[in-house]
């Protein structure tokens, strides 16, 4: 998926997965997935989808600040290497 925000790309094809997280299994109305990328500039982004009765009914991306990328590592993947 790709997204431009304030006149930056984010595109899942080109960054690098940092870590994912998931709720559910695929077709649960309440599951869904986060998936933290990087750019090559150093951009941070979550990558988000799930069921009818998630968080996330569609598909998107919503950047993050490297600090905000931090938090959601320590919350969501506490073991990843930061």
């Amino acid at each position: 998926m790709k997204k431009i925000i304030c006149k930056c790309e984010y595109d899942t094809d080109k960054a690098t997965l940092v870590e994912s997280f998931t709720v559910g299994e695929y077709g649960d109305p309440k599951g869904y997935e986060e998936r933290l990328y990087v750019t090559d500039k150093g951009l941070y982004f979550l990558y988000v989808n799930g069921g009818a009765e998630s968080p996330y009914t569609a598909e998107d991306i919503k950047r993050l600040s490297k600090p905000k990328a931090n938090e959601w590592l320590a919350k969501k993947a506490p073991n990843a290497k930061k």
